[in-house]
């Protein structure tokens, strides 16, 4: 009788064991996540957002000019030839200047018929138009009125626009960083302490959206006479634009 209920107690703690190995494989192939460094979740950082920009002024000191020369004639070779001839004139008379070919650089040039109409007639082709424009880079803007006057008076009969550019913004582009910055940390501080806290260190800083002033356009006159006054001219002022976005701790009152 013993003999049969050890046996059976054998049977009964193997079948136990076999019952626990398939659990305990399971438990080898899953293993659980590691918990985070002390065993705790994160804690959220409260942040406050501010976004600004800032202007800055400058004068620029060059700008370019596009000078054209238009002939005419009946036939296309005739208009070309004069407009080659007059175009040369201008070009030579501008390096004389002190301009460089790197300062004078063709930005256009044009063939075009014209033609006659009349009522219940056909267009009647007349001669031809012939354009040639090159823009002229001037760096040195006590030469610009100069410059307009000579290219005229050598055989340009056509002035498009003017346009100033600086040559280097870095300085104004500089301080309107360091004006918006200015800025958006004021914000912050007072955007704190309406909340109840003080402001934390800065935790992020994007410098971007860099507007860089378009060239200011001096639109004038569409043909001029070689015996006009000298020109006289006045490049004024122009504008940068810098915005920066900024993340700051938030530290509330205890």
């Amino acid at each position: 009788m013993s003999f049969t209920i050890m046996r059976a107690k054998m049977r009964i703690t193997r079948i136990l064991s076999l019952s626990l190995v398939p659990a305990a494989i399971l438990s080898a192939q899953q293993p659980a996540p590691n918990p985070p460094s002390g065993g705790l979740m994160p804690e959220m950082v409260p942040t406050i957002s501010t976004s600004s920009s800032a202007d800055a002024k400058f004068t620029p000191d060059r700008a370019t000019i596009s000078i054209s020369v238009q002939t005419h004639a009946v036939t296309a070779a005739a208009a070309a030839a004069e407009n080659a001839k007059r175009q040369t004139a201008v070009l030579s008379s501008l390096r004389a200047l002190g301009m460089t070919n790197e300062q004078l650089s063709t930005t256009g040039y044009s063939v075009n018929p014209e033609y006659k109409y009349s009522q219940n007639n056909s267009p009647t082709l007349t001669g031809y138009t012939v354009t040639n424009t090159v823009l002229a880079d001037v760096h040195d803007l006590t030469q610009l009125g100069k410059v307009l006057d000579t290219a005229v008076g050598n055989g340009s009969n056509s002035v498009s626009s003017l346009q100033f550019y600086a040559s280097n913004t870095d300085m104004p582009r500089q301080q309107a960083i360091v004006i918006a910055v200015a800025k958006a940390h004021s914000d912050a501080e007072l955007a704190a302490k309406a909340a109840g806290g003080t402001l934390g260190p800065l935790l992020h800083l994007n410098v971007g959206g860099f507007n860089a002033p378009p060239p200011r356009p001096m639109y004038m006159a569409k043909t001029m006479s070689a015996d006009a006054a000298t020109t006289p001219i006045n490049p004024g002022e122009q504008t940068i634009t810098m915005n920066v976005s900024a993340d700051w701790r938030f530290v509330p009152n205890r």
